[in-house]
């Protein structure tokens, strides 16, 4: 789990998972992102939990690979601090991955605060919108790109990349990841039957959106050449300058992604 400055929302996130079934089996990490509103001092109330505290807003993906480094198992689920669990949810991801040899991952259902679908399943490239999963029976499904709010991985997938893409900040690693699997010729399966709820997030701020189209650009590039990508990075650029958004364009102009650094 990668938190910043969610307490309450980590809270509860955390208190699914020490309900979770099997919990003495579960290793889990928290990687705090910098947080300065009293975050990290959960470890007093959560003493099982493992607490992994960066220094300064990594951004999401340097976070999840401070995580996925300290795990010790042979899957990592990947969480938002933004979820909460039901208690068979892990074992039900790892049944799934046990009995599909030719799964690389496994996703719950993700719903909203009355148990609806809530928007999970994105496409290439990534555009920013997901679409709520529509299960049909109760079999595991296979899906191309589930948004990584909570995604099981066999943890020799991640091992094989040696780390999870820097070159993305808040926005990109999920889409990253999941074209990394198919490209692999292994499976996502979603899971009908586990379910997680997730809150979400509102609309995004003008450094939140550079940093989107900046992890799409590098996305583009990477899977698509260069020629792709470099037409991406200039979009991101003319886009906000002819809609006038000045803010949004600072940003794509210099590079810059939520935890500071420059792409």
């Amino acid at each position: 789990m990668v938190s910043r400055n969610r307490v309450d929302q980590l809270r509860r996130c955390l208190e699914s998972i020490e309900k979770s079934a099997g919990r003495d089996r579960v290793q889990a990490i928290v990687v705090d992102n910098g947080s300065t509103d009293g975050s990290a001092q959960l470890e007093d109330d959560f003493p099982r939990m493992q607490f992994v505290r960066a220094p300064k807003n990594f951004g999401l993906t340097k976070a999840l690979n401070l995580g996925w480094r300290a795990a010790e198992a042979d899957y990592v689920l990947f969480l938002h601090d933004d979820t909460e669990l039901a208690p068979d949810v892990i074992g039900r991801l790892a049944d799934a991955l046990d009995s599909t040899p030719d799964a690389a991952a496994a996703c719950p259902l993700l719903v909203d605060d009355e148990g609806r679908p809530a928007p999970q399943l994105g496409q290439f490239p990534p555009d920013g919108v997901y679409q709520p999963a529509q299960p049909s029976g109760i079999a595991p499904m296979a899906v191309t790109y589930p948004r990584g709010a909570a995604l099981l991985v066999r943890a020799f997938v991640i091992k094989s990349m040696r780390q999870i893409d820097e070159r993305y900040g808040q926005f990109g690693s999920d889409a990253d990841l999941a074209a990394h699997i198919r490209r692999g010729g292994k499976k996502i399966l979603l899971v009908a039957e586990a379910r997680v709820r997730h809150w979400g997030g509102g609309e995004r701020g003008s450094l939140a959106q550079a940093d989107f189209l900046l992890g799409r650009a590098v996305f583009l590039g990477k899977y698509q050449g260069f020629g792709a990508g470099l037409q991406a990075r200039l979009a991101a650029i003319l886009g906000p300058l002819f809609s006038f958004r000045f803010g949004e364009l600072r940003y794509t102009i210099g590079g810059q992604k939520i935890d500071g650094t420059q792409e």
